[in-house]
């Protein structure tokens, strides 16, 4: 599989006449080569050259950690903290002849590492990001049957999470107790938005402390990963009651859902698809709320390509998968989301989150 993504790499590389990819720990490392090392100031990255040649550059103190755990193997170069990383890196670009040449960067190559290096050996460094993502964007038949299945996860413990939640508990309660719920299921939590009350009006909450009140509002935003393919979906519930204007709000997000999740299909024009949601929204007076892109793909990384939204002009295919979530922001007093993960399967479009849509008053 690994040397399936190696290849499109390669290819684009070329094609794009780009020398080489650098490729700091990230998840992108993680499904190219079979590992994650913490990223931390010192530099260290893999590269993967047009030629076909792969290597790693680390600090000694990683050397053995990436050497154990790496799944391709490739030569690992060493630099220590009494030297500079950058004449290391220059000795080694040398040798591969690479000096002078343009180079792309993944998402996690930091700008105090890039920098010395360009000094030191005259590369180019470009955004290699679109690349590493349209490697992926198409899943094989083995990935979308994992996806399937940790979309599935994420579903099951969704009435358990509902059970426990009450008033008093704290955001961070129901957090851990996601985790639990999946760490029995032998997967792991990604993503892990608890927020309620006014945080719900904040679409990427960061926060944790607030404690759920008799008559509240909640938008649970997680998922896990099954076999490298991760899931992601969000609901929101209500604790104790639903204002009138609540649930207005929640009923329009609904439609926009449905009607966005309508025009999936082989060959749909993803700005028609983002347009579709938008327009109800907008209709519904609400428009300004809505700040957010309707969905983004994913697959090996929580968010990445297709992203759906208006400037994003091209054709869905088959394998792609991507989330659909409108969401209506009313800051200072609440936000309602719903969010499923679409797929353009073998046999036409699936929605992989099969959890009820109805409003839920626990």
């Amino acid at each position: 599989m690994r040397e399936r993504f190696r290849q499109r790499l390669i290819d684009l590389m070329k094609r794009e006449n780009m020398a080489a990819m650098m490729i700091a720990p990230s998840e992108e490392l993680n499904f190219l080569a079979g590992f994650n090392v913490y990223l931390c100031e010192r530099f260290q990255a893999m590269f993967i050259t047009a030629k076909g040649e792969t290597f790693y550059i680390c600090n000694l103190l990683s050397r053995d950690e990436v050497a154990e755990f790496t799944k391709i193997p490739m030569e690992i170069y060493t630099w220590t903290d009494s030297q500079l990383f950058a004449d290391v890196v220059r000795d080694v670009f040398e040798k591969y002849g690479l000096l002078g040449k343009c180079i792309g960067v993944n998402s996690t190559v930091r700008s105090f590492n890039m920098l010395p290096i360009a000094e030191k050996t005259g590369v180019e460094f470009v955004n290699g990001k679109p690349m590493l993502e349209e490697i992926r964007i198409i899943k094989s038949s083995e990935e979308m049957e994992n996806l399937r299945i940790a979309a599935q996860i994420a579903d099951d413990i969704f009435p358990k999470i509902l059970a426990f939640i009450r008033p008093g508990l704290k955001e961070i309660d129901i957090r851990t107790e996601m985790e639990r719920l999946f760490a029995a299921e032998g997967v792991k939590l990604a993503g892990n938005i608890v927020a309620s009350g006014s945080n719900s009006a904040l679409p990427h909450y960061f926060g944790n402390q607030r404690v759920i009140e008799k008559q509240d509002i909640i938008v649970l935003d997680y998922g896990c990963s099954y076999h490298g393919m991760f899931s992601d979906v969000t609901r929101t519930v209500f604790v104790g009651g639903i204002t009138p204007e609540q649930g207005e709000v929640y009923n329009i997000v609904r439609r926009a859902n449905y009607d966005a999740r309508e025009k999936v299909r082989e060959g749909a024009y993803i700005p028609d698809i983002d347009h579709a949601a938008r327009s109800i929204i907008q209709e519904a007076g609400y428009g300004e709320y809505f700040t957010t892109r309707l969905g983004h793909g994913i697959g090996y990384i929580t968010h990445e390509q297709p992203e759906i939204k208006a400037v994003n002009r091209r054709h869905l295919e088959c394998g792609m998968a991507f989330s659909i979530e409108p969401g209506i922001y009313i800051p200072g007093k609440f936000g309602v989301r719903i969010e499923d993960v679409m797929m353009v399967g073998e046999k036409g479009p699936e929605r992989l989150n099969r959890t009820s849509h109805e409003i839920i008053i626990l």
